[in-house]
């Protein structure tokens, strides 16, 4: 029996899958915490050594940044040595620069210890090849949209964070100061529990689809066209998460005059279905077809943020009677809000679909596949925010943001119907000139004579069958 099928000594396969799942979306959802904490850390940090919005804006940055260009080679590791042994290192290696942000007393050392710190965010593409080695395919979507719910991470500091940062200012624990420096040292703590409970919980004899095989080979589906297509895809659904998430609570306290503690919980709208709804995505995927739920995801997105690039203002007439002001247009905050959690549940189902697709693709290159769409996607979470900032210089509109994000996700549908378009007219060149579909009589005389193998080594993906 080969590796990749042995069940877990002592475990049947379901369990042991259950198991996996369990603690590597719990884990991921500690490490998401991690690696976004100085989104609200930082505002504390800025106060106490005196820094420039810009230098601030760089301790997400440089965590994002290393959060993101590890997860190739994390995810090609894992196929090769087994997740259970990579995420429990991982936990334990972040745990260290966690705690030693808590002893930080310069800037130059805080922002060494957020690039250690990001290190975290890299566990993603390990826990998609780990979930994908013990998920049997027709339950894949759904076991890696819940280990994706795990993005759920970003709200957590935002919601334990101030509450501790006020509760323990001016007491000392354990020669550990309260404040801001109280919730690193709380993380590393819970790091190296989960790294030992990795280990204790999860089966010992680790599935490794990549074991043996050459590293060549591992790279060689990254030639292939359609990962940097998908790798476009997750830029947009799960890049521009990111990168929302974190700018979200400047554009509300800018644009409609609320404060911090408001705009973190209507970001929190946001980032609650964008992470939750995953599953709901992996589900809708396994069942109806992941390239349905990406027409559904792409179609939703571009008339959410088309709506939300509306700028206000009016238009002006020049009448008889001297110049009119017509047609007034604003966007409430409870409307924005509302078309905000609109995007944010069209990004949790698309983040899911993206991921059905490599196992279907390529189920013996998860890892590295995985990794690469992992690593561009995380690298968009670092390079909208700019284009964020230079979009509202060029134009003066705050509300450019969501342009920059409809053109990306206009580009990623053309070019995802024209892919499956140009797919139909190779495979069906007959119905190339029809203008709808064929009558029945027709489909029949025009049926294979023999059924089309779906289940076997020579199945069509299933992204060709939705």
């Amino acid at each position: 029996m080969s590796e990749q099928h042995r069940p877990a000594r002592g475990l049947s396969d379901e369990r042991a899958a259950r198991r996996v799942l369990t603690m590597s979306t719990t884990a991921f959802t500690v490490m998401f915490a991690v690696w976004l904490m100085f989104g609200i850390l930082g505002i504390p940090i800025r106060k106490e050594f005196g820094l420039t919005d810009v230098q601030l804006s760089w301790l997400s940055a440089v965590a994002v940044l290393n959060g993101s260009l590890w997860r190739l080679p994390a995810g090609m590791v894992t196929d090769r040595i087994g997740g259970r042994k990579v995420f429990a290192a991982m936990l334990a290696f972040t745990a260290v620069p966690a705690y030693l942000v808590s002893r930080a007393e310069s800037y130059g050392l805080l922002l060494v210890l957020a690039f250690l710190v990001g290190f975290a965010g890299n566990s993603f593409s390990a826990g998609i090849s780990w979930n994908s080695a013990w998920t049997p395919r027709e339950r894949q979507g759904f076991a890696l949209g819940v280990f994706g719910a795990g993005n759920v991470g970003a709200s957590v500091t935002k919601f334990i964070g101030p509450a501790l940062i006020t509760g323990t200012a001016g007491a000392t624990y354990f020669g550990v100061q309260g404040g801001w420096r109280i919730v690193p040292v709380l993380y590393a703590v819970l790091l190296l529990v989960l790294a030992a409970l990795v280990l204790v919980v999860t089966p010992a004899e680790d599935r490794k689809p990549g074991r043996g095989r050459p590293l060549r080979e591992q790279l060689q589906p990254l030639r292939r066209l359609r990962v940097w297509r998908f790798s476009l895809y997750y830029v947009a659904v799960f890049g521009a998460y990111v990168a929302l998430a974190a700018w979200l609570p400047k554009y509300y306290v800018d644009n409609f005059d609320v404060g911090l503690g408001t705009a973190a919980l209507l970001t929190a709208t946001f980032i609650f279905p964008a992470s939750l709804l995953r599953p709901v995505g992996g589900w809708f995927s396994d069942r109806w077809g992941a390239r349905r739920a990406m027409y559904w995801t792409f179609g939703v997105m571009m008339a959410s943020t088309l709506f939300l690039s509306m700028p206000g203002g009016h238009i002006v007439l020049e009448t008889r009677d001297g110049p009119k002001n017509v047609l007034p247009y604003e966007i409430g905050i409870w409307p924005f809000a509302i078309a905000v959690f609109v995007l944010g549940c069209a990004m949790g189902v698309g983040k899911a679909a993206v991921f059905k697709h490599i196992p279907e693709y390529f189920p013996k290159d998860v890892g590295a596949v995985g990794g690469l769409v992992g690593m561009l996607g995380g690298l968009g979470g670092f390079f909208l925010p700019p284009l964020f900032a230079y979009g509202q210089r060029w134009s003066g509109l705050p509300s450019s943001t969501f342009f920059v994000l409809f053109l990306l996700t206009a580009a990623c549908s053309v070019w995802m119907h024209w892919t499956v378009v140009h797919m139909l007219h190779e495979e069906s060149p007959e119905l190339a000139t029809e203008l709808e579909r064929p009558s029945r009589t027709a489909d029949a005389a025009a049926a294979p004579t023999e059924p089309t193998d779906t289940t076997g080594p020579h199945r069509v993906p299933e992204e060709a069958r939705a």
